[in-house]
């Protein structure tokens, strides 16, 4: 046990030495202007994505001072739309009445980014497709080759896939490391976190 330990801890190392650090200063930089044009954003995740998306609303709000959201915070809205409409579309029905617009923030966390051809996380694809149409800005945190958010995106952050047996895995580890590292950056964090204002 100890030596697959040391393992996928090395393979963490060798995946944050290879990350594009400069997409995660675009991302910080492309936010800070929605942020400061009056720009929402709106966070997209499926799974433990999801997970991470309703973490990150609440890090983006209090820490950045953002307008921020998910659709998979109101459980009631997003079942009911599932059972109603079908998961495909429950994304970017959830932006059109949320009256998604140019200036507005959307930011993906999706271990393989959407695919359509492979009808995986199809919901992700049809919402950032709406999201260029209106203007939106594009941001993602994704894994694998980026999928369908790395070919939309204004700037994404490629988690890369080292060992193709712990993609998942260490893509969704290191999407909570890279969006702290967003909330505490220079061009975003605007509050103090609570153990760091206590002396």
């Amino acid at each position: 046990m100890s030596s697959f330990s040391a393992s996928y801890l090395a393979e963490t190392k060798a995946i944050l030495d290879a990350l594009d650090v400069s997409q995660l200063d675009r991302i910080a930089e492309g936010l800070a202007a929605v942020r400061s044009s009056g720009g929402r954003l709106f966070i997209l995740g499926v799974g433990g994505s999801a997970g991470h998306a309703s973490h990150a609303v609440n890090d983006f709000r209090k820490i950045c001072g953002f307008e921020a959201y998910t659709p998979t915070d109101n459980v009631s809205e997003l079942t009911a739309r599932v059972n109603d409409e079908g998961w495909d579309t429950t994304f970017v029905h959830w932006l059109q009445g949320s009256r998604l617009r140019a200036g507005d923030g959307l930011l993906v966390f999706s271990v393989g980014g959407g695919n359509r051809e492979k009808r995986v996380s199809n919901n992700l694809v049809l919402a950032l497709e709406h999201g260029k149409k209106v203007g939106a800005r594009i941001y993602g945190i994704v894994g694998r080759d980026g999928g369908y958010t790395r070919e939309a995106a204004d700037a994404c952050v490629v988690i890369p896939p080292l060992n193709p047996e712990r993609v998942t895995p260490h893509t969704e580890g290191l999407a909570a490391v890279l969006w702290h590292l967003l909330v505490t950056h220079p061009a975003l964090k605007m509050q103090a976190t609570k153990w760091e204002s206590v002396r």
